[in-house]
């Protein structure tokens, strides 16, 4: 298959999941049983749930499903659970009080349509709707479940995504050193991207101590740091209205990216080399093509 044609079957795949998903997240708030009073602020988390994106988090949840022999029945409720994590973040990120970034995934951050209480509730209400998305997956047992949802609250809290952007704000008043800059990008965006690989995992019915979980934990950690390392990237030289967000935000604040310590071409360089690792190591399963290209995928994101 030539890069052309890898390129247009992700893109199809990717685009077929999200319109799945979109429909199940829509039809999660259209069963939802609230006061009539309460049901305007519904708007608020459906405007940056259903805004669109490509979805690449719980693209790997049901993928790795897939490849492993599960049924996305199983998978997508993990998916919802995945995607209303990753949105509550992106509220949050985006206000005042961290990166104060005015747009997301092409149109005005939430907090900028609503204002800053109503984002940070929308935020607030998307993760714990998370939670009970996880807990309520009837395809899965309880305790799948139950684990499931510990290792949710690892990976987005205080030991994962929310230790990173700790360190994230820390950058912003001394230069982290590369190794704290890896750790910073391994718990800010590396554990949620392995997070979804691993509730792929449990979808399929594969256990922690399994060959195949090892692997793809790996495989979901390298292109984690490889997707960072790609959008520290484009905020220097990517485009606005492909990005999605402002660029050049990262050097304004004098945050530490990989191009504090490397050049554009030896942080291309580095990314590719880890998404080559990536391939290597999600190649040894079965069935495992679509998941290479999507670390291809992430990588042409660059040119």
């Amino acid at each position: 298959m030539s890069n052309s044609q890898k390129l247009e079957a992700i893109e199809v795949r990717l685009a077929e999941n999200s319109d799945v998903l979109e429909k199940e997240l829509a039809n999660y708030f259209e069963k939802k049983n609230i006061d009539k009073g309460a049901e305007a602020f519904l708007a608020t988390e459906k405007y940056s749930l259903l805004g669109g994106g490509k979805r690449i988090r719980p693209f790997l949840v049901n993928e790795v499903c897939r490849m492993l022999g599960g049924d996305m029945q199983a998978s997508l409720p993990f998916a919802m659970a995945v995607e209303m994590i990753h949105t509550y973040s992106l509220i949050h990120d985006d206000m005042p009080c961290m990166d104060d970034d005015d747009m997301r995934r092409g149109k005005p951050s939430n907090h900028k349509v609503f204002g800053e209480a109503y984002a940070l509730l929308a935020g607030d209400a998307l993760l714990t709707n998370a939670f009970a998305v996880a807990a309520s997956n009837p395809f899965t047992s309880s305790e799948v479940n139950v684990r499931a949802i510990e290792l949710m609250a690892e990976s987005a809290g205080d030991v994962g995504m929310i230790g990173g952007q700790f360190i994230d704000l820390e950058g912003e008043m001394r230069k982290l050193s590369l190794d704290e800059l890896v750790l910073l990008h391994n718990l800010k965006t590396g554990r949620m991207i392995e997070l979804s690989a691993i509730l792929g995992c449990f979808a399929a019915g594969y256990h922690e101590d399994s060959d195949e979980f090892l692997c793809v934990r790996l495989y979901a950690r390298k292109i984690g740091l490889a997707f960072q390392v790609v959008d520290d990237i484009l905020d220097v030289e990517g485009d606005e209205a492909t990005v999605g967000k402002s660029l050049n935000s990262d050097a304004e604040k004098q945050k530490t990216t990989f191009l504090s310590f490397f050049d554009i071409g030896h942080a291309k360089r580095y990314a590719k080399s880890l998404t080559q690792e990536a391939i290597m190591e999600i190649s040894k399963l079965k069935d495992s093509e679509m998941l290479c290209m999507l670390a291809e995928y992430l990588l042409t994101r660059i040119k």
